[in-house]
């Protein structure tokens, strides 16, 4: 080990007696999002109630931080940071996000930012998360989702935290499913298609598994797909969405490259997203797995056709055989009864907005 590193034992040592010393005669409170009292250990009597977000830089990550700020003021909230990355500038970032440096792939690293952060709740966004990238990358899209999940798991067990620790799951992780078994519903067995797919079938598992052995206060979300402004073009909706932005500004010849427009995806509002996850933190039970859905399929025709609707550019539609990947599924559809049921959530934000609003992004972001 080089100089200025800590073993993984020294950390977990010096962690484990300050947050000992911490949690001695220390009262039960209520903590602004929920009242924790379980038996197990807590990591003790602090104001104000203190938040982990893993992947804060990105596209969820800064929407949730946006949400907890404006909703939970009173909330202190912590962002990790990878070695050396640099964090965009956005509205959620600044003075009242205090960054914490680490990275997943480091254990001995995540023991000491959850040293300093001290959570009291922890959003594992973190992750490499292109679905069309994990062909051409798969050994890093597994050794960053699954085991990186596996060292931030293993750093809450050591600590003896007792902050839930809600994951980023994903619907893709289903895979293949027949139209009988549509809308898809948690029970349905996991049929992985893509790397990325395993990866996050894997994390879910991970979840259960520490739930289940060590009774972490682990919460599966099983998003479907989600979007909405800042989203990265290497998503369908946002490529789309810059696309038309850049033919409108004269950036590009009006033609708009597509690759299969038959598909059907279920679309949740990142903003949506983002409350989900504050109430999974809150009204989720330990151990559960919760689809996060609107319940409703849209082809990528119909929503290209409705974002040319917002346009008064004429385009031309290309289709690219290099948007189309090696395995495709046809159909996912999610039923989110079950955290309806749990949380009250639903979604809010209207479709159409969502669209405007990510077309209006792309249209701001190429004039500055």
């Amino acid at each position: 080990m080089t100089s200025g590193r800590t073993t993984a034992a020294a950390v977990v040592a010096g962690a484990a007696a300050a947050l000992g010393s911490a949690r001695a005669g220390g009262p039960a409170r209520v903590c602004g999002l929920v009242e924790w009292t379980s038996g197990r250990g807590r990591i003790g009597y602090h104001e104000p109630m203190r938040v982990l977000i893993t992947g804060i830089s990105g596209f969820v990550g800064l929407h949730l931080s946006e949400f907890v700020l404006a909703n939970h003021p009173e909330v202190e909230l912590f962002g990790l940071r990878r070695w050396r990355s640099e964090v965009p500038a956005a509205p959620a970032l600044g003075p009242a996000v205090r960054i914490v440096e680490g990275d997943l792939l480091d254990a001995p690293s995540l023991l000491r930012v959850l040293h300093t952060s001290k959570p009291d709740v922890i959003f594992h966004l973190a992750a490499s998360s292109s679905v069309a990238s994990s062909w051409d990358t798969p050994t890093e899209m597994l050794q960053v989702n699954v085991l990186g999940t596996l060292h931030l798991l293993e750093a809450v067990r050591q600590l003896d935290l007792d902050a839930p620790v809600v994951l980023a799951c994903s619907a893709e992780a289903y895979g293949l499913v027949r139209e009988d078994e549509l809308p898809i519903r948690e029970e349905q067995a996991f049929r992985p298609v893509s790397p990325y797919a395993v990866s996050k079938a894997a994390v879910d598992l991970l979840g259960f598994q520490y739930f289940q052995t060590f009774r972490l206060r682990t919460v599966q979300l099983r998003l479907f797909n989600h979007c909405g402004p800042r989203q990265s073009a290497r998503f369908v909706i946002s490529s789309l969405a810059k696309q038309l932005a850049e033919i409108e500004a004269g950036l590009r010849p009006p033609r708009l490259q597509v690759g299969n427009l038959e598909v059907r995806r279920d679309f949740v509002d990142v903003r949506d997203v983002a409350r989900a996850y504050w109430l999974a933190a809150g009204k989720g039970k330990a151990g559960e797995a919760y689809n996060v859905a609107s319940g409703q399929a849209r082809s990528i025709r119909e929503i290209l056709d409705r974002l040319l609707a917002l346009s008064d550019a004429v385009v031309e539609v290309v289709f690219d055989p290099a948007r189309l990947r090696p395995s495709e599924l046809d159909v996912l559809v999610g039923d989110a009864t079950r955290f309806r049921d749990a949380t009250g959530w639903a979604p809010e934000i209207p479709f159409e907005r969502t669209l405007a609003d990510t077309l209006n992004y792309w249209r701001a972001a190429l004039r500055s």
